[in-house]
């Protein structure tokens, strides 16, 4: 697939009020778009975007770059994560060699981030699945920790996967090199502490019980085909991104919605047909207040809004590109926001009439 049309693309009248933001992960720079496409405010970065930026409450932008060091050859790295007010200033920053994919602000003004370590051998000979023979080139296996540091930057809870898992039951997936346990991508803080977390390379979601760092519950589908962007909606229900590679029939991606009591698919957005529909990584959606649902197709830098039928009401392609890891143009987008013209994120800080 390739695009030959960018920017605004579909606004219907059923689309979702408000301002869309993201960060494309090849490029230095956060937007934010009207309904119409146009760039009502952005944030300037001395790094590549790591994985993406969101906003807080206060209108801050909490941020992820890439820094130099850390495992090589894996998606996903960061490393500099930084708080920018509204017009730009850094008024925070924190950096951990190794932090990958996710961050999130909590309540009491702390932040969790993912990041990456080493698995001890003698654990990593336990982790069942995967390649035979596939370590990382650096020697060795790498897990996923969660950090959760004060402002201040002092690490006041964690919680490591090749630990506080029982990794025997965590089986990577057949296709996938034995260079990972077990390649985390989002973290999803509950009120009571708790985490929803995605395990790529096991086709799975779990959550972390805050106090024994033990999983309480979890679901597998090897039909999602190593899923992204676990977020939990305010009825118990949870949304994901099924990238859908790796799979026995031909590749598509979905949206899915899921029950997590009786574990069922409660609704689902596909491509019609279903392969015009694919990012085999990275992506996300958001349930947005209106009952539609803003979606990231990632590879493509596709921004869209379905409806709960599945019609699509506004599409947006992104224009910015930036050197891929092979030194080709790419506009590939990690995930993406939409806030409400009145939300807390917004509120007096921006003016368009098409919001």
């Amino acid at each position: 697939m390739r695009h030959r049309d960018f920017g605004l693309l579909v606004c219907l009248e059923q689309a979702t009020p408000g301002f869309t933001l993201f960060s494309p992960i090849h490029g230095k720079a956060t937007y934010l778009l009207g309904l119409r496409g146009e760039v009502v405010h952005q944030w300037e970065h001395p790094l590549t975007t790591g994985s993406y930026g969101y906003l807080l409450e206060t209108g801050n932008l909490l941020w992820v770059g890439r820094l130099a060091e850390g495992p090589q050859h894996i998606g996903g790295r960061g490393g500099l994560l930084r708080e920018y007010d509204w017009s730009g200033k850094v008024v925070w920053e924190h950096q951990q060699v190794g932090q990958h994919h996710d961050v999130r602000r909590l309540a009491n003004g702390n932040t969790i981030f993912l990041g990456w370590e080493v698995v001890p051998p003698d654990i990593e000979r336990r982790v069942p699945g995967g390649l035979p023979g596939t370590r990382h080139p650096d020697g060795c296996m790498y897990g996923d920790f969660i950090h959760e540091v004060t402002p201040g930057g002092k690490v006041v809870w964690e919680w490591h996967a090749c630990r506080d898992m029982e990794v025997e039951k965590y089986p990577l997936s057949p296709s996938q090199p034995r260079d990972e346990l077990a390649h985390a991508n989002a973290i999803s803080p509950l009120p009571n502490g708790d985490i929803l977390i995605s395990f790529r390379r096991l086709n799975t979601i779990a959550l972390i019980d805050r106090q024994t760092r033990r999983i309480k519950w979890e679901h597998r589908d090897d039909r999602w085909g190593m899923q992204h962007d676990c977020e939990p909606l305010a009825s118990g229900n949870i949304t994901l991104f099924a990238n859908g590679c790796n799979t026995a029939t031909l590749p598509f991606s979905r949206v899915v919605e899921i029950e997590p009591h009786t574990r069922q698919t409660v609704w689902e957005y596909r491509g019609k047909p279903s392969y015009t529909f694919f990012s085999p990584h990275i992506s996300g959606a958001q349930r947005l207040a209106s009952g539609n649902t803003l979606i990231c197709e990632g590879q493509w830098g596709r921004l869209f809004e379905v409806t709960r039928r599945g019609d699509i009401v506004w599409e947006y392609v992104s224009p910015f590109m930036g050197p891929d890891r092979n030194g080709d143009p790419s506009n590939e987008i990690f995930r993406t926001y939409r806030y409400a013209a009145d939300s807390r994120q917004i509120r007096g800080r921006v003016r368009s009439v098409y919001a």
